[in-house]
């Protein structure tokens, strides 16, 4: 890039860069951006103000000049409902400021330093769009909390909630988890929207292996970081770009792997925005036929007893990916070195079958995923199936009917929940919150409480990706933009049939039509900059996207 500055424009580069501490040989190298994602709020992020320092020692040993500058990192786990409004939005943000940052400071290749839910997809989506060296490491995971019989990571801590609501744990029991759960800094020890978007970039070849399994207190993580320092100068000085691992062999393979190891139901809407990032086209119908080709070999929690750190003992990412070799693209180059086969070939380590089992012995024989489809859902929805009880596979209930999720959690939290029927949050879209919301806490609370195998829930807004439980979310079209689901009513009878893909109310065309026309939106408020979201974003069956289109 340096070669694109005219004189002047070179003599005002080095100038101000030498006001920074920069000298001029130094600019003569590889100037490498650090997009880092640190902040002290963020449990999933504070390690990285120690770790980028040992990424710029290994930039500055093997001859280049790192350049940190920062982004926001919001917890969405703390950003509950009016916070969680603004969740979402910040993905598109986090990519549209790196890829304005990276542009204008014309910097040679980026380390992107991210762990949580929207950091990571918002980075793998700036680094394919601004296509220039790549790579990315993340925080590693938090430590599980020793409560004597078991292991308990956050997950837990949502679902007794409702299980101290439901009577079923004691205030001090509660009390201990509020303290004690979170036990250190590192990404949430589960396989929710987080750790399912570090692995796919391990996948891809973009991030080492290891990265996102191991405890982010590790001494390996260190030197993790060095490595990535030291790598990104040859990448640059090669001119091997993102692209060259962001292809459509490269994202079905990590489309694979997430779907064999019961990933976030988010990752769907994700991989639409970096897919189109990257010049790929993908739809929700080619993402479905491409999951459900491989079986599930590994669960993680919520959805199984087994936290990141056993997944890491247990042979992490490489045994994974092992299992399902035989679906895989193994040609595809790695930016560490080599090809995905080469790489899974040096592999040694053995693999602990309790924990990763074989394709011979598959948790769920046809991926984790399903799309749904229906007179509710014309452009989809999504259900994390390898996280449903089998028991609620199919589903014939009761429509009760809620305009906001704080509506919800009051119905959860004061009035009696019956049996059978279907709970539906709608006008919790992209454009209806605005941003998105994900149910986190009220499906949590349904498991709590003990109805996650007679109780049901649909949304067209987003559930978290540690959510279990018979959660449909996604719908599009939204309620806002007019979609079916605007149109239910306290009482009509929806079915869900996972086997069947459909998502269906037993209502006529006819009849559908003749509600769209008495359908009145809530007042949900888009103050500042959520009234530019609401005006500016896309369908969630097209990745929700906003400013990166």
């Amino acid at each position: 890039m340096k070669e694109k500055r005219d004189s002047m424009a070179d003599a005002y580069y080095v100038g101000l860069m030498g006001a920074a501490g920069y000298r001029d040989k130094d600019l003569k190298k590889p100037v490498i951006g650090i997009v880092n994602s640190w902040n002290d709020v963020n449990p999933g992020h504070k390690p990285f103000k120690e770790l980028v320092n040992h990424v710029k020692e290994g930039v500055w040993a093997a001859g280049g000049a790192p350049a940190e500058f920062t982004v926001p990192a919001p917890c969405d786990g703390m950003a509950q409902l009016i916070g969680m409004q603004y969740i979402l939005p910040q993905r598109d943000l986090i990519a549209a400021s790196v890829e304005a940052m990276a542009k204008a400071h014309a910097f040679d290749g980026l380390v992107f330093l991210c762990s949580c839910d929207k950091i990571v997809p918002a980075m793998l989506m700036a680094a394919a769009s601004i296509n220039v060296p790549s790579l990315f490491l993340t925080a590693g995971s938090m430590v599980p909390y020793d409560a004597g019989d078991r292991a308990l990571v956050t997950p837990d801590l949502k679902e007794s909630i409702g299980a101290r609501n439901a009577g079923k744990i004691t205030d001090e029991a509660f009390a201990d988890y509020k303290e004690n759960i979170c036990f250190s800094c590192g990404t949430c020890s589960m396989y929710g929207t987080a750790n399912t978007m570090g692995v796919f970039a391990e996948v891809l070849g973009l991030c080492p292996m290891g990265s996102t399994t191991m405890l982010s207190c590790s001494s390996a993580k260190v030197r993790q970081a060095r490595d990535v320092g030291e790598r990104i100068v040859a990448l640059t000085r090669a001119g091997i770009t993102a692209r060259t691992f962001l292809t459509r062999d490269s994202l079905r393979n990590g489309i694979l792997h997430v779907s064999a190891t019961g990933g976030s139901t988010n990752f769907v809407m994700h991989v639409m925005a970096i897919a189109r990032a990257a010049g790929v086209p993908m739809d929700l119908k080619e993402f479905d036929a491409i999951q459900e080709q491989t079986p599930v070999i590994a669960k993680f929690k919520p959805s199984s007893p087994y936290n990141l750190t056993d997944y890491h003992r247990a042979g992490g990412v490489p045994g994974t990916l092992n299992a399902i070799r035989r679906h895989l693209n193994l040609d595809v180059p790695m930016a560490f070195g080599g090809t995905l086969g080469q790489l899974l070939d040096s592999v040694s380590r053995p693999v602990d079958p309790a924990v990763i089992h074989s394709e011979e012995d598959p948790l769920h024989p046809d991926g984790c995923f399903t799309i749904l489809y229906g007179n509710l859902a014309p452009q989809g929805a999504v259900v994390k199936k390898s996280g449903v009880d089998p028991k609620m596979f199919y589903h014939r209930g009761p429509a009760v009917v809620f305009d906001s999720e704080e509506d919800l959690m009051d119905h959860l939290l004061h009035s009696k929940v019956e049996p059978g029927c279907v709970l539906v949050i709608r006008y919790e879209g992209p454009k209806g919150g605005p941003g998105m919301r994900e149910m986190s806490i009220p499906a949590a609370m349904l498991m709590g409480m003990g109805l996650h195998t007679s109780v049901a829930m649909i949304t067209d807004g987003r559930f978290s990706g540690a959510s279990r439980g018979p959660c449909v979310g996604h719908i599009a079209p939204e309620a806002w933009e007019g979609g079916p689901i605007a149109c239910l009513r306290d009482g009509d009878i929806i079915t869900i049939d996972l086997e069947h893909k459909l998502l269906q109310v037993e209502l006529s065309d006819q009849e559908l039509e003749e509600r769209k026309r008495h359908i009145r939106r809530p007042d949900h408020p888009a103050p500042g900059i959520l009234k530019a979201y609401r005006d500016g974003v896309g369908g969630a069956h097209e990745g929700a996207l906003w400013l990166m289109d």
